[in-house]
C-alpha cells in the first residue's frame, strides 16, 4: 500500500472512533445513531461499501429480554434477587466472584457469548438491591463471558485454532489443559481488583445525582420484596430455556440438521437455538404464568435491552463497514509487527481482536504468523488467550448490554472511548490470563513444539 493509501485508511480509523466517541457521549440510543451517521459518512464520504449489521446478535436481544421481561413481568426477577439477597447476607461480596465464572461457564458450554444476555439483568438487579455498585459484577462477568470462547470446545476460534496447532502435537484436550487453568485464576485475579474498584454504590455522585433527580428508584430491600403469585414458575421456565440451549449446544448429535454449504446436512448452529429457545420460553411464561403480552414492553429489562439493541446496530454496522473495506491493511501491519518483535505476537492478536471485533478473524490471521516465525504451539495458545481484545472499543453487544441495563450508571461505556468500565478487568484479565497460560505450558509442556510431521517422499522411478 501506497503512503496515501495509509493517510486514508487512518483518517477512516479516525471518522470511526470520532462517532463511537460522539454516542458514548450521548448514551443511550444516541450510540447507535451516530454509529449510522459514521456508517454514512463512510459509504458517501469515503466511497467504502456497506459493511453487515450484526443481525444475529440483534435478533438474540430481541428474543431474551423478550423472555427476560416476561419473567419480570411475572415477578421471576423479583425471586431471583430475594434468593440471591439470602445468599449474599452472609458474604456480601460473593456476586462479584460468583458471577463472572457462571458467565464463563455458559460461554464454555455454549459457544457463544449471547446466552450472556440471559444473566444481565439479574446480576444488576441482585447487585442494586444488596447495594453493591452494579459495575463490579457486571463488568467483569462480561469480560469473563468473552475469555470462555478461548475455553469452549463448540466454539468457532477454538474451531479455528485446532487445525494450526494439531500439526505440533496439541489437540483439544492439551489447548483446554492451557486454557481453562489459566483463565480460572485469571477471572480470580480479576475479581479480586474489580470488588474494591470505585466507590460503594452509596457514595458514586452519579447514583446520588440520578436519585436526587428521580431518575432511578432506590433498591427496595431483599425483605420487602412481595412476590407474585407466578414468580417461582416464571423463574423455572426461563432457567430451562437457558438450560436446553446450554445441552443443545454442547451435544451437537441432537441438534435439527440443515443443508451444509458443500453438500450433505450439517447441525444447526446455535444461534438460531437460542433465539427459538428464549421465544418459546417468553410465550410459555405468558401462558402459564398468566402474563399479558402487553406488560412486557413497559417492563425496564425490554426497554434497556432495545435500547442496547438500537445501540449495537449503528455502532456494530459503522465499525463493520471500515474493518471490512481495510482488512488486510489492518493485519499486514500488525503482523509486521509481530515479525519484527516475536515476544508482541500476544499484543498483535489483542489489537486484531479489537479492530476486527472477531476472535476468529484474529485467529485465522495471526495465530499462523506465529508459528511461522518459530513460536512454540503451546506459547501461542497461551498468547492466543488475548482474543479478548474484543472488548477493547466499547462497540460490542455484551458490553452496551450491561452498561444499559445498570441504571445507576456506574457501569459506563466511556467518554473518550477507551475509558470505558470494561477497559480495567479487560486488561487485567488477558495479561494474568496469558502470563499463567505461558507457565503451564512450560511446567506441563516442556515448553517445546514439535516440528511439524514431514512429508512423504515422492517415489522415484528406478
Amino acid at each position: 500500500m501506497s503512503t496515501t493509501d495509509w493517510i486514508l485508511v487512518a483518517v477512516e480509523g479516525l471518522v470511526v472512533i470520532g462517532f463511537i466517541a460522539l454516542g458514548v457521549r450521548t448514551g443511550g440510543v444516541g450510540l447507535g445513531l451516530w454509529g449510522g451517521v459514521g456508517t454514512l459518512v463512510l459509504v458517501f464520504g469515503f466511497g467504502l461499501d456497506p459493511g453487515e449489521p450484526p443481525v444475529d446478535a440483534m435478533l438474540i436481544i430481541i428474543a431474551v429480554i423478550s423472555a427476560a421481561a416476561a419473567m419480570e413481568a411475572a415477578g421471576g426477577v423479583d425471586y431471583m434477587v430475594l434468593i440471591a439477597s439470602k445468599a449474599l447476607r452472609a458474604r456480601p461480596g460473593a456476586l462479584n466472584f460468583a458471577a463472572p465464572y457462571v458467565s464463563y461457564v455458559l460461554t464454555i458450554l455454549t459457544g457463544t457469548s449471547n446466552t450472556f444476555y440471559s444473566i444481565v439483568p439479574v446480576i444488576n438487579e441482585v447487585a442494586r438491591a444488596n447495594k453493591m455498585r452494579p459495575e463490579r459484577p457486571l463488568a467483569s462477568s462480561t469480560v469473563a463471558n468473552a475469555l470462555g470462547i478461548t475455553s469452549s470446545p463448540v466454539a468457532a476460534a477454538m474451531a479455528t485454532i485446532l487445525p494450526l496447532v494439531e500439526v505440533y502435537d496439541y489437540d483439544l484436550v492439551d489447548v483446554l489443559l492451557i486454557t481453562i487453568p489459566a483463565s480460572v485464576i485469571g477471572i480470580f485475579v480479576m475479581c479480586l481488583f474489580m470488588s474494591r474498584h470505585g466507590t460503594d454504590l452509596e457514595d458514586d455522585p452519579e447514583y446520588q445525582r440520578r436519585l436526587a433527580a428521580g431518575e432511578v428508584e432506590p433498591p427496595a430491600e431483599a425483605g420487602e420484596i412481595e412476590l407474585k403469585p407466578y414468580a417461582k414458575r416464571s423463574v423455572a421456565i426461563f432457567l430451562l430455556g437457558v438450560l436446553a440451549i446450554v445441552v443443545f449446544g454442547l451435544f451437537e448429535a441432537i441438534r435439527p440438521t440443515v443443508a451444509a454449504e458443500g453438500g450433505g446436512v450439517e447441525p444447526i448452529s446455535v444461534t438460531p437455538l437460542i433465539q427459538m429457545f428464549m421465544l418459546t420460553a417468553a410465550a410459555l411464561i405468558v401462558i402459564l404464568c398468566h402474563v399479558r403480552a402487553a406488560e412486557i414492553p413497559g417492563m425496564a429489562i425490554f426497554r434497556s435491552g432495545m435500547v442496547a439493541m438500537i445501540a449495537l446496530f449503528g455502532i456494530a454496522w459503522m465499525a463493520d463497514t471500515f474493518i471490512a473495506n481495510n482488512e488486510d491493511a489492518i493485519t499486514d501491519a500488525l503482523g509486521s509487527m509481530a515479525e519484527n518483535w516475536p515476544f508482541t505476537i500476544a499484543i498483535a492478536i489483542f489489537l486484531v481482536a479489537a479492530l476486527t471485533t472477531s476472535q476468529s478473524a484474529a485467529t485465522r490471521t495471526i495465530v499462523p504468523l506465529g508459528l511461522a516465525l518459530g513460536i512454540g504451539a503451546g506459547y501461542m495458545i497461551a498468547f492466543w488467550i488475548a482474543v479478548v481484545g474484543v472488548l477493547f472499543l466499547p462497540a460490542n453487544g455484551t458490553q452496551i448490554a450491561a452498561a444499559e441495563s445498570d441504571t445507576t450508571g456506574t457501569t459506563s461505556l466511556g467518554k473518550r472511548v477507551i475509558d470505558h468500565s470494561f477497559q480495567l478487568p479487560l486488561q487485567i484479565v488477558w495479561i494474568v490470563t496469558a502470563l499463567v497460560g505461558v507457565l503451564i505450558v512450560w511446567l506441563f509442556f516442556g515448553g517445546h513444539t514439535p516440528a511439524p510431521p514431514a512429508p512423504a517422499p515422492t517415489p522415484t522411478t528406478p
